[in-house]
């Protein structure tokens, strides 16, 4: 078997902070434009499996796994023990935290924050840009606020600026126009609230 890394292009900015395995034909530290000293930080015990990309800046945590063909864009903080699917993509100036798990087929565009222990279902979109031809549009983009714990199910799309509160559940499909409390739990397109999850007895 021949060794992945002849087939891969680890950037000399790259800092390794402990074990990890690359596949093949991956791209880790990525240079982009005004990043020729941009440094890419890598917590122990990274999985990174082929035809991923990382850009420069980015600083990952411990346990970091990513599926095949996974995107990662420059200038992003990511904590300890986050997986990232199959063909996600991750813009830039993205904040994730502990714990996160984004599932295959996510796109989560500039300027969202993912907090502690949120989990993203498959096929999930965020958007940041409410007019994306409006020729202001890089000024006001605005990213979605995910908060700890919370839970967006399969194939949701979230508009730009949305906060999903702690704990909260966004069901499979539906279309968050607006923000959601702290242990709601919406459905629909648009999306309505229809419960809490303190109510649902066998909810773990």
């Amino acid at each position: 078997m021949k060794d992945p890394f002849e087939n891969s292009i680890i950037h000399p900015n790259v800092v390794w902070e402990g074990t990890y395995q690359v596949g093949y034909f991956c791209v880790v530290g990525q240079l982009f434009h005004g990043s020729e000293n941009a440094e890419t930080r890598i917590g122990d015990n990274a999985v990174i499996r082929s035809h991923s990309v990382i850009y420069a800046g980015n600083v990952i945590g411990k346990n970091f796994q990513t599926g095949h063909g996974v995107m990662i864009r420059e200038l992003n903080q990511i904590g300890n023990n986050v997986s990232i699917g199959t063909h996600s993509i991750v813009e830039h100036h993205v904040v994730i935290g502990n714990g996160v798990r984004i599932h295959s087929n996510v796109f989560i565009p500039e300027y969202c924050v993912l907090e502690d222990e949120c989990w993203i279902g498959p096929a999930v979109v965020l958007t940041n840009a409410m007019y994306p031809r409006s020729k202001s549009v890089k000024e006001k983009l605005a990213g979605a606020i995910i908060e700890k714990g919370a839970k967006i199910g399969a194939g949701a799309v979230l508009l730009p600026g949305v906060r999903i509160g702690r704990n909260a559940l966004v069901g499979s499909g539906a279309v968050v126009t607006r923000d959601v409390e702290e242990n709601g739990v919406v459905v629909g397109n648009p999306s309505r609230l229809i419960n809490h999850i303190t109510n649902i007895s066998d909810y773990e």
